[in-house]
């Protein structure tokens, strides 16, 4: 069957309010929508089960998903070269002996991801999808096909972008293509690639300036990131703080959506409106309130962490120490 034909602009009727994320996905639970980043090939026991096609270790994390109150598993198979659209029907069939979560098909495989779509149809989300000519070209006819959603990844046929400006220019590529095809603007996240503060400190104060700029530039576009890929190479012991704190700060920016360790409960609480403490302290500290007096040792952690987040402090393992 072939792909439907291209459709009026994606803009939401005159007097009818866009969905919220949550509302996007089927869920209308309050805070930002969490991704299950767990079901990863990368992970060597998975990576096994999928390959021996044992069931519970994925469906183990499946549960766990569902549990934990997350609104959308990933399922990342990788490329999955040899073998990706029967790996992709045999997990998702898989998942869902144990649960009903939406799913986000994570590879880079075409043939998979068509495989994920005829599944699943409008319930799923497309991870991912490059603005670059090419990969559009593939995968929105797909996305509009079956009523999909998807992540909107801003690298673009030059590479990753250097600072919030490109971020912006490939949103706004991104955002015309889909026009092209009256696609839905809430139906797409843009993800604007979070890098590691201990590498590329610059790289992460871009992604804060490129959601401020978002909510003015195209307000009606969702939001999401990768969220542990902030704190890689960070000292083990301290990757949750860095997570919990810039997750903190990309929610105030204006962020709706996060790909999410779900094992980390603080950080799940922290992106449903819980431990408000944390939150004002993180954002007071944003604001530019750095007098730690009176903090508690976990609170001046969190003020402490902003500071690097935000590329006021330079990064080193020993920052908390500074």
């Amino acid at each position: 069957m072939e792909d439907s034909p291209r459709s009026p602009r994606g803009v939401s009727p005159a007097g009818v309010r866009p969905q919220s994320p949550r509302e996007v996905v089927g869920n209308n639970g309050g805070g930002m929508l969490l991704i299950a980043e767990n079901l990863n090939v990368m992970d060597k026991t998975l990576r096994q089960a999928m390959k021996e096609r044992k069931k519970e270790p994925l469906q183990k994390i499946a549960r766990e998903a569902a549990k934990r109150g997350l609104d959308v598993l990933d399922l990342n198979i990788g490329p999955a070269r040899k073998d990706g659209p029967s790996l992709m029907e045999w997990v998702i069939a898989a998942v869902r002996e144990v649960a009903d979560l939406p799913l986000s098909l994570d590879t880079t495989n075409i043939e998979a991801m068509r495989v994920g779509l005829e599944m699943e149809g409008d319930r799923a989300i497309i991870n991912s999808i490059q603005a670059t000519p090419e990969r559009m070209e593939q995968l929105l006819p797909l996305m509009q096909k079956h009523g999909a959603r998807c992540i909107a990844l801003l690298i673009g046929k030059e590479g990753m972008p250097r600072d919030a400006t490109e971020r912006g220019a490939l949103a706004a590529e991104f955002a015309a293509a889909v026009d092209e095809y009256g696609i839905p603007h809430e139906r797409v996240f843009f993800d604007p690639v979070v890098l590691p503060v201990a590498y590329q400190q610059d790289q992460v104060v871009a992604v804060i300036e490129f959601m401020r700029m978002l909510k003015e530039m195209l307000p009606d576009f969702n939001s999401t990131c990768g969220l542990s890929n902030v704190s890689n190479g960070v000292p083990a012991e301290l990757r949750p703080l860095v997570n919990r704190t810039y997750l903190a700060m990309l929610a105030d920016c204006g962020m709706t959506s996060a790909i999410v360790d779900l094992f980390d409960s603080h950080l799940v609480s922290l992106a449903r409106g819980g431990s408000q403490n944390i939150a004002g302290i993180i954002r007071r500290t944003v604001e530019g309130n750095e007098d730690f007096a009176g903090l508690s040792e976990e609170e001046t952690a969190y003020a402490k962490t902003v500071r690097v987040l935000l590329g006021k402090t330079i990064y080193s393992h020993s920052w908390l120490k500074l």
